[in-house]
């Protein structure tokens, strides 16, 4: 049987299968050709991705020039009517950096923290933090060095922004120019230097760069390290197990499991345990995890809608959002296992962190990031990433209107309540309308944008094109997993003539 080229072989050109991608393309001269020379120059789609993100995420710098030139300093409410706002330069003081405390070692005066005494983040996104005040002269005025300590910490996330851009080209072999939803999305310009959240989603993107390249351990580990800088990247361990149940590949997974255990605890460990007065916790390590224990309803929250429409402050919300988030994994679980070909793991991934986002009880603007590589990786369709996006923007803008009208006082310049929790279900509607289009894509392969052309999973790694081993439901009883035979999605062959595309 003659076979025509591989289509693993070429690179997708989105201007070729994307309406919107297509039309986009007539401002720098129109749809590639078929005629067209790749890859011989040194603009490589890896580059020019990496560099249009660096441009944005610039681009998101120069947005926050209001507050650096005072907004952060002076006025009430000039931080969120110019939607500038950023923990940064506010942290650098209130967190001790400008007193070269020592994080969770040091306990914080009252007097500069306002009652937080440890520092409340994970131990590696501390240690960022530190090395970026250890960069920070330390003369001048507290606001010179607020504004320099933001600059520095502004540099490092622009590495971990190159860092993103790059590992998300580089996931899926024959797609690098999905990765310009993640360069080009506005949300991530908006967002990038509010927190530090940048350094955990550049672990993140890695480990799941590594894991394409059926590199387990070394996934497992950066997957590890991402966890130590943030919780939410410990999720995908989840997806991991299902997927490699199904198709039988649990020695990757404990692997991967292992290196990240093992990468969390030589992080953690040293921070976490002390010896002075006997072996215990240590309280500046546990601030975290206490501390988001014993946070109330915040901001952003599905939760926060039905506290001000009821006026029910919700103390038992760690139950409810324990309850729905187990519920999302198992639903997670049963669509990993029964769906007639086994989901890609952006996919699933995707899933599983904006289940976490959904039914959390704090959505602070820069939740976002931990989302965008995922959604490019899960579903690169210009037009449904967009008008996600554009929830997200709306709800960007909504947190700082609403901020303004609750700290301006009788003059209620902003958002009232009500439009804030509008803003709150547009976020929501828009992160569920991207969930329903993964899930739908999930059920119905052929609708996959990325198994279009006949591929499995190009970000699996040991899972891609890997027959079944473990399924339930109809797909165990259908004709096309006889044999744990693989299914070429969007293929359709002939005896005797080849392999011809639908």
């Amino acid at each position: 049987m003659s076979v025509r080229e591989d289509p693993q072989a070429q690179p997708v050109r989105p201007t070729a299968e994307d309406p919107v991608a297509a039309a986009g393309s007539e401002l720098i001269g129109g749809p590639t050709g078929r005629r067209a020379l790749l890859g011989t120059s040194w603009w490589t789609p890896v580059r020019i991705v990496a560099i249009v993100a660096i441009g944005m995420f610039a681009l998101g710098m120069a947005q926050k020039l209001p507050c650096y030139d005072g907004g952060w300093f002076y006025g009430a409410t000039a931080q969120y009517t110019h939607a500038c706002y950023s923990d940064i330069p506010h942290l650098y003081n209130g967190r001790g950096f400008a007193l070269d405390l020592v994080p969770y070692f040091d306990r914080i005066p009252d007097s500069v923290s306002g009652g937080m005494q440890y520092l409340e983040y994970p131990v590696l996104t501390g240690l960022f933090m530190e090395v970026a005040s250890w960069m920070t002269p330390h003369g001048g005025s507290i606001q010179d060095r607020e504004q320099i300590y933001w600059l520095v910490n502004a540099g490092m996330l622009m590495v971990c922004t190159a860092v993103i851009a790059v590992c998300v080209a580089r996931t899926h072999r024959r797609r690098p120019w999905d990765a310009l939803l993640v360069a080009l999305a506005p949300a991530f310009a908006l967002t990038a230097t509010i927190n530090w959240d940048l350094f955990a989603v550049a672990l993140t993107a890695a480990a799941l760069l590594m894991w394409s390249r059926s590199r387990p351990l070394a996934a497992g580990v950066l997957l590890g390290l991402a966890t130590a800088a943030k919780l939410y990247p410990g999720l995908l361990l989840g997806p991991l197990l299902v997927l490699c149940l199904r198709a039988g590949r649990l020695r990757a997974f404990w692997t991967a499991a292992g290196g990240a255990l093992a990468a969390w605890l030589v992080v953690n460990l040293p921070v976490m345990v002390s010896t002075q007065g006997g072996l215990h916790i240590r309280d500046g390590w546990k601030t975290f995890y206490t501390f988001s224990q014993e946070r109330p309803v915040d901001f952003g929250s599905v939760w926060l809608i039905i506290s001000q429409r009821t006026g029910n402050s919700l103390e038992d919300v760690n139950t409810y959002g324990t309850v729905l988030m187990a519920l999302a994994c198992l639903g997670v679980a049963a669509l990993a296992l029964c769906a007639p070909r086994r989901p890609r793991l952006a996919q699933l991934s995707f899933l599983i962190v904006a289940a976490f986002v959904l039914t959390n009880k704090v959505y602070s603007p820069q939740y976002v990031l931990w989302l965008i590589p995922l959604a490019a990786l899960a579903r690169p369709r210009w037009r449904d990433f967009l008008v996600w996006q554009a929830c997200e923007v709306m709800y960007f803008l909504g947190i700082w209107m609403y901020l303004a009208y609750t700290g301006s006082g009788d003059q209620h310049r902003g958002l009232p309540a009500e439009g804030y929790q509008l803003a709150i279900a547009v976020h929501l509607l828009g992160t569920l309308y991207l969930c329903a289009l993964i899930i739908r894509d999930a059920l119905v392969p052929e609708r996959d944008p990325v198994r279009r052309d006949g591929s499995d999973d190009p970000g699996g790694g040991v899972l891609d094109r890997a027959p079944d081993a473990f399924v339930l439901g109809e797909a165990r009883r259908a004709s096309r997993y006889e044999g744990a035979a693989l299914v070429d999605w969007g293929v359709h062959r002939e005896p005797d003539r080849g392999v011809h595309r639908e």
